[in-house]
């Protein structure tokens, strides 16, 4: 099950996403739908089929947008994380071979397309790392067996 919680950025993203879709790209394919509609023979015409295809895709997306921002619980950062590894927060962890790696925690929302660098709350390294502060080690359990990892640095932007 996904974790309903996101970051205040990550819901501003949904929400100019949804805006986009409704407010700008639908009403835009609609007009294309109803055009080549109108130049008579549906069943070969690529302009309507594609596009009323497309008007499909974006009423999916609307709807589940719609559905999915009335769930999620935006997580605002809070002083009292400070030093410890909560939602939001960026880490840096390394192994004794001297691996690095940089992310932040999120929402499972937050982590598809341009989100570099971001992992899942739902992730088994996040959930490795809650609660835990700098210098701390910590075991993660990978399909490759466990793997131990040290924090260098905990932030919150």
């Amino acid at each position: 099950m996904k974790t309903n919680l996101i970051t205040r950025e990550g819901y501003e993203k949904l929400k100019k996403e949804l805006d986009f879709l409704w407010r700008e790209e639908r009403p835009e394919v609609t007009k294309k739908v109803t055009w080549a509609a109108s130049l008579g023979d549906r069943s070969e015409n690529a302009d309507y089929q594609y596009n009323k295809k497309r008007l499909r895709e974006i009423d999916r997306r609307v709807r589940y947008l719609r559905k999915r921002l009335e769930q999620v619980k935006v997580v605002d950062y809070s002083p009292q994380q400070e030093g410890k590894v909560f939602f939001g927060a960026w880490v840096e962890i390394e192994n004794d071979a001297g691996d690095v790696m940089q992310f932040r925690i999120v929402g499972p929302d937050e982590i598809y397309g341009d989100a570099k660098g971001y992992i899942s709350i739902d992730s088994p390294m996040a959930r490795a790392l809650l609660k835990k502060e700098v210098d701390d080690e910590f075991v993660v359990r990978t399909p490759e067996g466990e793997k131990e990892w040290f924090i260098n640095s905990i932030r919150y932007q």
